[in-house]
């Protein structure tokens, strides 16, 4: 299981990082025509489509719309379920998520210039969003409570979940964490089918505004293909994550740090990257010993065969400008003092400051979000927040005094640009008497 050794200072090491970092498209030609076909169908047939697909995808036989809808009461009996220490572990994860998205909250404001005109900005929650949470053999409470809260806390009039349930298995936790978070109601449809529902609506699935949350590549480009008819997230790649170590942390610790993230996928990346080539070697042999361990290791270990690395630089600085260069969904800084280059870190979904920092702490209960760019898109996007939930309307007030002189600059640039009315419009208030004026 050798994960790729690079060193900086071979010639062709800038060629070797993009290589490495190359995959193919999230959806090929084969998946974009079969998504096309359900998004189309669903569109044009509503219920009957969800109903279909779910029977062939998720093997699932249903013959009303209403058997697979699970309100709000069936949630809070999941929650009640619960395990003593499984609802111990959600509802404080849960609290400790919200407290950090609270603090993302944005407000209306106004101010009024010199010439008197009231500018200002009013924010308003999305009346209805679709979370999207994968589903199957797996349960992902973690991922409702971190796309769900933060459009609670949003002010989100709506909140609509879609979860496939292969062989009809629902998961309590899954439910509960719903519960916890705010939703409203769950659908249990998966895939490209539930992706369509949520954007175009059905007879039973309201259409929603927004739609958040992973998936396979089938409900990726679902997603990239109703953009425009909803809004997105973001079209989420394998997970990544990026180690800077100064050779002081124990190596089992970093190797499972690497492999916390390799065991989600065989297209997850793992890096390390580090100036001491003695320890570069620790962590190597680290990995060989702690993937037998692992319940997923066939997965972990092609993770690395075919996309891991580990990266030899000359010191801590090179290390941060080939992290920047790689724009990592999550970036650990496993060095004495963090600190110190934090702020030289451009490019990255999320920082982990310090040792004692692993990645997993952001995947539960740390607080901040875990849904992150991904696929060197922390370039120019950010983790999902409460920002994604809200939308900012611009506000523009003239007083006559105001519209005078401002029309009078618009009237020149509108004429510049060959917009008569557009002149005119401004022009009819430049010549406007105020109330109370003199004709």
């Amino acid at each position: 299981m050798p994960s790729r050794h690079l060193d900086s200072s071979d010639p062709h090491f800038r060629e070797e990082l993009d290589a490495l970092r190359a995959r193919s498209g999230t959806a090929d030609r084969e998946v974009e025509a079969t998504v096309r076909e359900v998004l189309d169908r669903v569109r044009d047939e509503g219920d009957s489509a969800v109903l279909h697909y779910t029977q062939r995808f998720d093997r699932v036989e249903h013959t009303t719309m209403a058997s697979l809808e699970i309100p709000r009461d069936r949630m809070e009996g999941a929650l009640e379920r619960l395990a003593a220490d499984q609802r111990e572990a959600l509802e404080g994860a849960a609290e400790r998520i919200r407290a950090f998205h609270r603090r993302q909250r944005e407000s209306d404001w106004t101010y009024t210039d010199e010439g008197g005109t009231v500018l200002g900005q009013k924010v308003t929650p999305l009346d209805r969003v679709g979370v999207y949470i994968p589903g199957g053999t797996a349960a992902y409470p973690s991922t409702v409570l971190m796309n769900a809260i933060p459009a609670q806390v949003a002010g989100v009039g709506e909140i609509v979940m879609a979860v496939p349930t292969p062989g009809g298995e629902v998961h309590d936790l899954v439910l509960a964490a719903a519960a916890v978070a705010g939703v409203d109601v769950v659908f249990t449809v998966g895939g490209a089918q539930a992706v369509a529902a949520l954007a175009f609506g059905t007879e039973t699935v309201p259409a929603v505004d927004k739609i958040v949350g992973p998936g396979n590549r089938y409900v990726a480009t679902a997603k990239r293909l109703v953009y425009g008819q909803v809004g997105i997230d973001m079209i989420a790649g394998p997970s990544e994550i990026l180690v800077i170590s100064d050779g002081e942390t124990d190596p089992d610790w970093l190797a499972m740090d690497l492999l916390s993230q390799a065991e989600h996928d065989e297209d997850a990346q793992a890096i390390l990257i580090t100036p001491d080539p003695e320890h570069r070697e620790r962590v190597a042999a680290s990995l060989r010993s702690l993937v037998e361990t692992l319940d997923r290791a066939e997965i972990a270990r092609r993770s690395l065969e075919d996309r891991g690395a580990l990266v030899l630089v000359r010191d801590l600085d090179e290390a941060v400008a080939v992290a920047n260069r790689i724009a990592p969904e999550h970036l650990e800084l496993a060095v004495a003092d963090p600190w110190a280059l934090v702020d030289r870190v451009r490019h990255a979904g999320a920082v982990f400051l310090g040792p004692y920092t692993s990645e997993v702490m952001g995947d539960y209960v740390a607080g901040p979000n875990h849904v992150l760019p991904t696929d060197s898109t922390a370039r120019f996007s950010s983790p999902l927040g409460v920002y994604d939930f809200i939308k900012r309307t611009s506000l523009i007030g003239c007083s006559p005094e105001s519209a005078r002189e401002l029309g009078r600059m618009a009237s020149v640039l509108a004429r510049a640009e060959g917009l008569t009315a557009h002149a005119f419009s401004a022009e009819y208030r430049v010549k406007a008497k105020a109330p109370g004026e003199e004709t």
